[in-house]
C-alpha cells in the first residue's frame, strides 16, 4: 500500500468542520507501508472525532482552543522543547532569539489589581520619560488596566515603534494619579549587561542570553577589556543563562579557540542534516588564562561554551553543574504563519560527549521521565586527557555549593516587601553612594525590619513547621497524638515563629538582596550587579585560581584535583 501526497483541505459549511482531504506528507517513506497507514488511520480517527465532538458536544466549543490544545498536549508527551508556535505568538518568539521588540523598554508585575512597573531599563523610553519602579499602572491609552493579568498588559504596552503610549499611574508619594507619554521604540536588550575590571589584571564579562549576534557583544567586550584595560585573563559568567542561539555559541567559542577548531556536533534521525560545527574566524585570544561560572541554570548555549572549552582544556570551569539540556531545536513553518520548534538531534561537544540528563525517550509507566542511569554513563577524555562525563550536564573543575536562602528570604521576596520597601527608601533619600560602596546599614536595616513588622498581611511559614503539622495529623490518624499531646504542644511552641528574631538571624543575606533592590532604584541593572559584586564566593574563587598559574595550569593538565573528573559530582 502506496499512499503519497494525499491533500486535504479546510472548511466551514453551517458551523460544522468539512475535510476535503488531510496532508499527510509521506513522501520518503515508501518502504514504511505499515507506518504510512498507521498515520493515515490516526489522522483519520482524529478528524472524526473532532467533527463529531464539534457538532453534538452539549456546550458551544471553541475549535481554535480544542486544537491548539491537543497539539501542546501531544508535543508535551515528547519533550519540553517542541512547542507549537501560533501567529499571535510570533512576538515573543522573536524577542527570545533576537532580544528586540516594539516597546517602553521596562519590566512589570502583578500586585494585586496592578500591574506594577518593576523595572525601567537605564536608556529607554520608559526611564527617560520619567517612569519609576513602583509606579502603578491606572490607564494604557485610556484604556483602564486595573484588575488585567500581566501578559494583556504587556501587550497593551508593546507595538510598533514610533507609536504614542500614553499612561496613567498612580505613583506612590503623589496625592492624584500622574499622566505620561512616550514613543515606543525599537528595544533591543543587551545581552552583556555588564563586563568590566575586577583586578589590576582580570576583566569580567556577563553573558545573559544567547541572542541573535550577542557573540559580537562579548567580542566587544573581549577586546574593550584587552587593549584599554590591560587585562590578561578574563572570568566569562553564563550563570542562570538559559541558552539560545547555536551559532553565536560556535562564534563565542571561536573567540578563543584556534580557526579549524572542532566546537560541537549534532547528529539525529534526518542524516542530511547532522553537521560538525567548527571555529571559521581567526580567534582574538588563545593564550590568556580563563574562568567560566556555571550554575544549575546555566543550559543548552551555556554548556556548548563552557563543555566545549572544558574539553579543550581551554578555561577552568567554577560552580554548580550545569543544567543539562543536550538536544537542538530547530523551527519549521507550518501553514498560517505558525511554526512548529522542534528537537531534531542532540549535540555533542569535542570530547565526544552529550550532556543530556533527562532521557524523553524511555518514560516511566506513569509518563514521568528520569535522569540518565548511572550505568549509562560514560567517561570521555578532554583534549589533555582528563575524565569527563557525559549524561548529566557539564560538572564544574572547581564546584562550590550554591548559595542557600532561608524561608523567611522567599517569603519576602515573594510577597514584594523588599520591593515595597525600596520604592518608600527612595522617595525618602534623593541619593546614594556608588554601586561599589553601597551598604545595607544597622540603621536601614532596622527600618527594613519595622516596615515588615508594620505590614499585618506579611505571611511566613518554615519548612520544618509544615514538616510538624503533618506528623500532628498522622499521628492524631494513628491514635499516638493523645498519648504525647504535652510533647506536641512543646515543640509546637518552640517552633513558633517570630519574623523579627528570623530576620536577625538571617540578617547577611536579608541585607544582600535588600541592597540589590535599593541599588537598582538608583543605578538600574548595571548598578546593581556592580553590588552583588562586593561579595561573591564564585567570582572571587575564579578569580583566585586565574591569578595562581600552577593551580590553573594544575587543574588544565590534570595534576590538580578537578571535579569534572569525579564521576559522583555528575549527580
Amino acid at each position: 500500500m502506496k499512499i503519497l501526497n494525499k491533500q486535504n483541505r479546510l472548511r466551514w459549511v453551517s458551523g460544522t468542520l468539512v475535510v476535503l482531504v488531510v496532508s499527510v506528507g509521506l513522501v520518503g517513506f515508501n518502504n514504511n507501508d505499515n507506518r504510512n497507514f498507521s498515520i493515515v488511520k490516526n489522522l483519520d480517527i482524529f478528524y472524526t472525532l473532532f467533527r463529531e465532538l464539534n457538532s453534538y458536544y452539549v456546550d458551544e466549543t471553541n475549535p481554535e482552543k480544542l486544537i491548539k490544545t491537543g497539539i501542546d498536549e501531544m508535543l508535551e508527551s515528547l519533550d519540553p522543547y517542541t512547542t507549537y508556535i501560533p501567529e499571535d505568538d510570533m512576538e515573543d518568539f522573536k524577542f527570545m532569539t533576537t532580544g528586540e521588540y516594539g516597546g517602553m523598554g521596562s519590566l512589570i508585575s502583578k500586585q494585586g489589581d496592578y500591574i506594577v512597573i518593576a523595572e525601567p531599563y537605564e536608556g529607554f523610553p520608559a526611564q527617560l520619560a520619567g517612569l519609576k519602579a513602583g509606579d502603578k499602572l491606572v490607564e494604557i491609552n485610556e484604556v483602564n488596566v486595573v484588575g488585567k493579568s500581566s501578559s494583556d498588559v504587556s501587550n497593551m504596552l508593546k507595538g510598533p515603534a514610533n507609536t504614542p503610549l500614553k499612561l496613567k499611574i498612580d505613583r506612590p508619594g503623589e496625592n492624584k494619579p500622574v499622566t505620561i507619554e512616550l514613543i515606543r521604540k525599537k528595544i533591543s536588550i543587551n545581552p552583556v549587561p555588564y563586563y568590566g575590571m575586577i583586578s589590576d589584571k582580570t576583566g569580567l564579562i556577563i553573558l545573559n542570553n544567547f541572542t541573535q549576534d550577542c557573540s559580537k557583544e562579548v567580542a566587544k567586550a573581549l577586546k574593550d577589556l584587552k587593549e584599554n584595560h590591560g587585562a590578561q585573563s578574563f572570568v566569562l559568567d553564563l550563570r542562570g543563562n538559559p541558552g539560545g542561539l547555536l551559532d553565536d555559541a560556535v562564534k563565542i567559542v571561536n573567540l578563543f579557540v584556534k580557526k579549524g577548531s572542532e566546537v560541537v556536533s549534532t547528529r539525529g534521525k534526518v542524516s542530511q542534516w547532522d553537521k560538525v560545527y567548527r571555529a571559521s574566524s581567526e580567534p582574538l585570544d588563545t593564550i590568556s588564562p580563563i574562568a567560566i561560572l556555571i550554575s544549575r541554570g546555566s543550559a543548552s548555549a551555556s554548556e556548548i561554551v563552557a563543555g566545549s572549552l572544558q574539553d579543550m582544556d581551554r578555561a577552568v570551569l567554577v560552580g554548580q553543574r550545569s543544567f543539562g539540556k543536550g538536544l537542538v531545536q530547530t523551527t519549521r513553518p507550518l501553514s498560517y504563519n505558525a511554526k512548529l520548534k522542534v528537537t531534531t538531534a542532540k549535540y555533542y561537544i569535542p570530547s565526544g560527549r552529550c550532556i543530556q540528563a533527562v532521557d524523553y525517550s524511555h518514560r516511566n509507566e506513569d509518563g514521568s521521565v528520569g535522569l540518565v542511569p548511572d550505568s549509562l554513563i560514560t567517561e570521555f577524555k578532554t583534549l589533555g586527557g582528563r575524565s569527563v562525563y557525559d549524561g548529566g550536564g557539564v560538572s564544574p573543575d572547581i564546584k562550590i555549593e550554591p548559595q542557600k536562602y532561608g524561608n523567611i528570604a522567599y517569603a519576602l521576596v515573594a510577597q514584594s516587601m523588599f520591593f515595597n520597601y525600596a520604592t518608600q527608601f527612595a522617595l525618602e533619600h534623593d541619593e546614594i553612594v556608588s554601586p561599589e560602596n553601597f551598604t545595607i546599614t544597622d540603621e536601614i536595616f532596622e527600618a527594613f525590619k519595622q516596615f515588615v513588622a508594620a505590614k499585618k498581611d506579611f505571611k511566613y511559614k518554615s519548612a520544618t513547621q509544615e514538616a510538624l503539622k503533618k506528623l500532628m495529623e498522622t499521628a492524631k490518624k494513628e491514635d499516638y497524638y493523645e498519648k504525647s499531646k504535652t510533647e506536641f504542644k512543646a515543640l509546637e511552641k518552640l517552633l513558633d515563629l517570630d519574623v523579627q528574631k528570623d530576620m536577625e538571624i538571617f540578617k547577611e543575606e536579608i541585607s544582600e538582596l535588600l541592597g540589590n533592590e535599593i541599588v537598582k532604584r538608583y543605578y538600574y541593572q548595571k548598578g546593581a550587579i556592580k553590588f552583588s559584586l562586593q561579595k561573591d564566593e564564585e567570582l572571587d574563587k575564579a578569580l583566585k585560581v586565574l591569578e595562581d598559574s600552577a593551580e590553573y595550569n594544575g587543574i588544565l593538565n590534570g595534576t590538580v584535583l578537578s571535579h569534572a573528573g569525579d564521576k559522583r559530582s555528575m549527580k
